[in-house]
């Protein structure tokens, strides 16, 4: 994908200032490889959920013109069942195959438009239930901080639109690439675990400890076993227990998130080095290399092979 990839966030009456600007912020630390443009449906000036209004230097004209657009949240108190005319206008003028991204409540937006009929989705937790009633032709995941169903995204809410960004500039140009951006912007490349932990739980009893540490921890022993037994004595916790609150604050159990942090080691590894898969396998911590392609088949889909081919070219004999 070349420099002129161009990204137009579509700002709708009542937009949330802070997702408005995400695009722009992320999009554009990534060292000129995108063009990030603002438009209204009218080309007008609209309101925030803020106390101000903002003026836009583009309207639905840009549209047309976009290879991805995004559609930042808006007040909930202006959701609705339906499209309005012009907004369901302004979408009509979009070219075939463009990438579509919602934050929060802009995914009512695509939903109500008939975009996310028979795709998976996601909007804010707290939203899903209604999502769900108002839309049962979409398979809609609250559990999640995104969704890439290829040419449509949709993501949880607030800070998620950082995640989703993030994640298209990885898919776009490769971890590194996605690594610069993350620090220029002063975030975590990728956040672990989805929405759940950020549903509304019990607060844990005083002076209970937390797993941070152990997962930390563990990420820096990926290539070790690491069994729960490991993890939990590691936490000073008996394994129902650090089981448990596991879950409550990453949102998924610790096997499973350990086999995310090797995939997503491995991946890294297979964009930035050029070690066979039997090395990154050992350096992530699989048993061997069949272990590293049955994992990272069953989460995106594809053999190291393949994606090593896709972001790095040729692949190395040894590989």
């Amino acid at each position: 994908m070349g420099n002129e990839h161009r990204v137009v966030v579509l700002a709708l009456d009542g937009v949330y200032p802070f997702e408005l600007g995400i695009p722009s912020r992320v999009f554009g630390a990534a060292e000129g490889r995108y063009t990030v443009l603002t438009c209204t449906v009218d080309g007008r000036p609209v309101r925030t959920n803020a106390d101000f209004s903002i003026t836009v230097e583009h309207g639905p004209d840009v549209l047309a013109t976009a290879d991805t657009v995004v559609i930042p949240p808006f007040d909930t108190s202006r959701i609705t069942r339906g499209v309005s005319p012009d907004v369901a206008e302004a979408l009509a003028t979009l070219t075939p195959g463009t990438r579509l991204v919602s934050i929060c409540t802009g995914a009512f937006v695509l939903a109500a438009a008939g975009l996310l009929d028979g795709r998976p989705a996601t909007t804010h937790w707290a939203l899903a239930g209604i999502f769900r009633e108002w839309y049962p032709q979409v398979a809609v995941d609250p559990d999640v901080l995104f969704i890439d169903d290829g040419d449509v995204l949709t993501s949880a809410g607030a800070a998620s639109g950082v995640d989703v960004c993030l994640h298209l500039v990885r898919k776009d140009h490769g971890s590194e690439a996605a690594n610069r951006v993350a620090r220029a912007c002063v975030v975590p490349p990728w956040r672990d675990g989805g929405q759940a932990q950020y549903i509304e739980q019990p607060v844990p009893e005083p002076g209970a400890n937390g797993t941070a540490a152990t997962r930390q921890w563990a990420l820096e022993n990926l290539h070790e076993p690491l069994t729960l037994a490991e993890l939990a004595g590691h936490a000073r916790m008996s394994v129902r227990t650090f089981a448990r609150r596991f879950d409550e604050e990453v949102g998924t159990s610790p096997g499973r998130w350990l086999i995310q942090q090797r995939v997503a080691r491995a991946r890294h590894l297979l964009e930035s080095s050029d070690l066979s898969v039997d090395e990154i396998a050992g350096r992530v911590g699989f048993a061997a290399g069949t272990s590293l392609r049955q994992h990272l088949h069953a989460s995106i889909g594809v053999s190291p092979l393949a994606y090593r081919r896709t972001f790095r070219g040729a692949l190395p004999a040894s590989s």
